[in-house]
């Protein structure tokens, strides 16, 4: 299991989100901002969570992993494209690093064991990857991937792929702040609320100041 094996989150398939480690490796506090591009099932979903970190300036839901003749919500469901569910997160390295975006994004935004799933929402569109813009990115994602699996932090081994960000392309409007807009939804209920409940109990330190 890995020397995380007393701290499994009541049983599940991961340690408890906060004893996640920190990334050994990670990209330098730039001045500027920076974008990461994360696929992790529903865009709705992960978007809700990266919205109330403090350091986060903007989460857009797109797609990425295809061409832009694909690039629409009616298409991308059929699953008949390469393209991946994503959001764009855009923030401040001297506020939070790309490597604690990731560890968001493994800690708390989805499952990352799973392939081409999340959850009840199956097809290759809602697989767990990384489009990393350039080889710092990817070089990063590398070493967290691997840190975490030599740690034993999940059950099972991490599914998340490496793609080349070769396009990202805005969704449709009245998917953007879908979650924050339609609290009531069923879908967000059960599915993204308690993903932003995890955040804020185990990073409460890290979110925006109200």
């Amino acid at each position: 299991m890995g020397l995380f094996s007393e701290l499994l989150d009541g049983g599940k398939d991961s340690v408890y989100p906060n004893a996640f480690p920190d990334p050994a490796e990670d990209l330098p506090a730039d001045s500027g901002a920076e974008t990461a591009v994360l696929a992790g099932g529903c865009f709705w979903c992960v978007e809700a969570v990266y919205k109330d970190l403090d350091g986060v300036l903007a989460v857009t839901s797109g797609y990425a992993g295809d061409g832009e003749d694909t690039a629409d919500y009616r298409t991308v469901c059929s699953g008949a494209t390469n393209h991946a569910e994503v959001v764009s997160v855009r923030y401040d390295p001297a506020r939070i690093s790309y490597g604690q975006v990731l560890r968001i994004f493994f800690a708390i935004a989805h499952d990352p064991t799973q392939v081409d799933r999340q959850g009840g929402d199956v097809g290759r569109q809602y697989r767990s990857a990384i489009f990393y813009a350039d080889d710092d990115q990817k070089r990063v994602a590398e070493a967290y991937i691997r840190q975490l699996d030599e740690a034993g932090v999940f059950k099972k081994p991490i599914a998340t792929t490496l793609e080349p960000l070769s396009a990202f392309f805005e969704a449709e409007a009245y998917h953007q702040d879908y979650a924050a807009r339609n609290p009531a939804n069923p879908y967000i209920a059960y599915n993204a609320m308690p993903k932003v409940q995890k955040l804020h109990k185990y990073f409460g330190d890290r979110l925006k100041k109200v």
